[in-house]
């Protein structure tokens, strides 16, 4: 797993990957397709269909594009609705553990979630797992992007406050747009198949595919680094 006095450092994901929130997602999803009259639909639609940016995802329902005023109700909704629901959410199975024993090795983590920055840090403190990470942070300015800039400043922040580089580096998500954004910072990734896409379609993303956060974990301690 290492080369020289260089460790991995795993760049974790929040929604869907740490946090088992999906079918949270889902139910704020409907409400927010009842504001313009769409049929609601179900996991596996939403895994089958799911893109980044989010109005494309909405586009595929749709046959178009919301418009900018459907766009920022649906998204109000969705906010809103999400935040009721989150509240029953827990960790992924076996999160905690090994959020634990990577840090007890002495390895580094950091998460990355493109839930809004201020709404984000209170809620992983709430699950007392915030001591875990080197660093947490969350989205700042408009929702339904990439991450992919999000990352690039997150691993900026990273070299500045610790030496780490990307090259060193996992990334592990549930979502395409995880891989996407690795790839734009020169990171690896491991996509985890618990959370908004398919295994069909996370396999297209050419990178390792797992169905548990344990193997991703025990596949990122093979990279060398």
């Amino acid at each position: 797993m290492t080369s020289g006095t260089t460790r991995t450092h795993l760049v974790w994901d929040w929604n869907g990957t740490l946090l088992d929130d999906t079918h949270a997602v889902i139910r704020a999803t409907n409400a927010a397709f009842a504001e313009v009259e769409l049929a609601p639909i179900t996991l596996e639609q939403y895994r089958e269909m799911y893109t980044i940016p989010i109005p494309r995802f909405y586009e595929r329902f749709l046959g178009r594009l919301p418009t900018e005023a459907e766009w920022e109700r649906m998204d109000g909704i969705f906010h809103r609705y999400y935040a009721e629901q989150r509240a029953a959410c827990g960790l992924t199975a076996g999160a905690e553990e090994l959020l634990h024993r990577w840090q007890r090795a002495g390895r580094s983590q950091s998460l990355l979630s493109m839930y809004g920055h201020e709404q984000l840090v209170p809620v992983v403190r709430g699950y007392g797992i915030e001591p875990r990470f080197v660093r947490v942070e969350g989205r700042t300015g408009p929702s339904g992007g990439s991450k992919a800039l999000h990352m690039e400043r997150h691993f900026e922040a990273l070299a500045g406050a610790g030496g780490i580089l990307p090259e060193n580096s996992v990334v592990i998500g549930d979502a395409l747009d995880d891989a996407v954004a690795a790839a734009h910072v020169g990171a690896r990734a491991v996509l985890y198949t618990g959370g908004s896409h398919s295994r069909n379609s996370l396999e297209g993303a050419g990178v390792p595919v797992v169905d548990s956060l344990a193997e991703a974990v025990a596949l990122a301690e093979t990279f060398a680094a």
